[in-house]
């Protein structure tokens, strides 16, 4: 699917600009809804038909929110908020953890029910997410609701950010749907951050996952603890580039295309605590259960015990979005479980400590987070993570070293690129004299002969979040 979407890019990105930019400004949406579909098609063919009627019951369901609410009949109008929930939930639980539900019921009851085995459809976590958002906020009067079919059809499906968000709330673009300014300032801005966020992909992320790639073809027996630890590391600085990079890509097309989506991604391996860890990794989605979750179940405002509750709660589910199995599960119940202890008193400590312990801390319970997040299996997961911690046998040998040794350039340029060192050089650069503007573009264009080349070149092209 990577692969098929990028040779999308590559070859039909040329013909949809022209059609683009060709027709008048009310049949931009119609262009853009034609050919999102025809994106979404070319890598999973099978499911267009769910992303159709995913589009016409929210559509709908909008539509008599609305006109309910107009007549002052707000149980009617809550009816429909509630089938536009189920029916998005419903879909979603279906596809994605319907197998997960019935191999524990088989577990608990010893029994045999058949798994479905459906596939999952791509990008069905972010567009039934983003859809329950517009009739949540037509319900709340914070968004308008839709009257054009084609131009809401175009907010679900728009291809730059249809497969991996970021997640874009209906309000945050609702205005730009019906009038939207292009200009030759923002499509330049916008081409640059895609080719950036294209580098960052094929140039970072692929290159360090074969780093991950490597140690996790270890086998279990011969894996040391440093092994362990580079490997986790490895890993973490894959996931990131690897969907920051796609976040890049999205937001670069979207200001081509006159849309504002929100960042997603604020160098989160910078930060000083969990906390604030999560106010900069994958930033769309926290603001999603922030705003539909947390906040509606009482937030902070009923008292300590209830906020705890509703913490575990969003974790949990954050979790289970990202997931259906019990790695993903731990892996929320582990992050609610260190954000509440922060919010109790470890926040308190570390306003008192330096920052690079700060960061050496946030650093090291988000590594070991992953462990549960790299692997399918819960066995595997617990073996992998008992050898990060196990200093009785080898702590390294010549495998290992070797690895290290072999790939240190792009270890080092992953690490130093997910710091904000670079934007701040480059940052001073664009604020001194001289001809920094060229240097930009130089620069933008040698990533993008670097990225093509490599791209056709490389066999190994995962996206890790094609698995959410």
């Amino acid at each position: 699917m990577v692969f098929s979407s990028i040779l999308f890019l590559f070859y039909f990105l040329p013909l949809f600009m022209v059609f683009y930019f060709v027709f008048p400004d009310k049949y931009r949406n119609g262009v853009l809804f034609l050919f999102s579909i025809i994106f979404y098609a070319w890598g999973e063919p099978g499911y267009i038909w769910l992303i159709l009627i995913s589009t016409f019951v929210d559509y709908v369901c909008g539509k008599e929110i609305h006109k309910n609410l107009l007549k002052n009949d707000r149980i009617s109008a809550r009816y429909f908020l509630l089938v536009s929930i189920l029916f998005n939930i419903g879909m979603l639980s279906f596809f994605k953890y319907s197998d997960f539900i019935i191999t524990n019921i088989n577990s608990l009851m010893d029994i045999s029910i058949p798994l479905p085995g459906v596939a999952l459809p791509i990008g069905i976590s972010f567009y039934t997410f983003q859809t329950m958002s517009y009739t949540i906020d037509v319900y709340r009067g914070e968004a308008k609701v839709q009257n054009n079919a084609v131009s809401f059809g175009a907010y679900v499906s728009m291809f730059p950010q249809l497969i991996a968000g970021p997640v874009v709330r209906y309000g945050t673009i609702a205005r730009e749907l019906t009038d939207r300014s292009l200009s030759l300032m923002d499509a330049s801005n916008g081409v640059r951050r895609f080719i950036l966020g294209l580098g960052k992909k094929v140039l970072l992320a692929n290159n360090i996952g074969l780093v991950w790639e490597s140690i996790s073809s270890t086998s279990s027996g011969s894996l040391t603890t440093a092994g362990a630890w580079l490997g986790m590391l490895a890993f973490g600085l894959q996931i990131y580039f690897d969907f920051s990079a796609y976040s890049d890509m999205a937001i670069g097309l979207g200001k081509v295309l006159g849309f504002s989506f929100p960042e997603n991604f604020n160098y989160p391996y910078m930060s000083r605590s969990i906390t604030e860890f999560w106010r900069r990794w994958h930033i769309s989605l926290g603001v999603w259960f922030r705003e539909y979750v947390y906040i509606p179940m009482g937030g902070n405002r009923k008292g300590l015990g209830r906020q705890i509750l509703n913490i575990f709660t969003v974790w949990i589910l954050t979790g289970v979005w990202h997931g259906a199995s019990w790695n993903f599960v731990l892996w929320g119940i582990y992050f609610g479980l260190l954000l509440v202890m922060e919010k109790v008193w470890v926040l308190r400590i570390l306003d008192r400590l330096p920052k690079l312990a700060t960061r050496v801390y946030t650093l090291f319970l988000v590594i070991v987070s992953w462990v549960l997040f790299s692997h399918d299996s819960l066995i595997e997961g617990v073996y992998y993570l008992r050898t990060m911690f196990d200093f009785s046998g080898p702590l390294l040998d010549g495998g290992t070293i070797y690895i290290f040794y072999t790939n240190f350039a792009i270890i080092l340029a992953a690490i130093i690129g997910s710091t904000h060192f670079p934007k701040w050089t480059w940052d001073k650069i664009q604020n001194s004299e001289g001809l920094w503007s060229i240097m930009e573009n130089v620069f933008t264009m040698i990533v993008l002969v670097f990225s093509t080349a490599f791209l056709v070149d490389q066999s190994y092209n995962p996206f890790l979040y094609f698995r959410f």
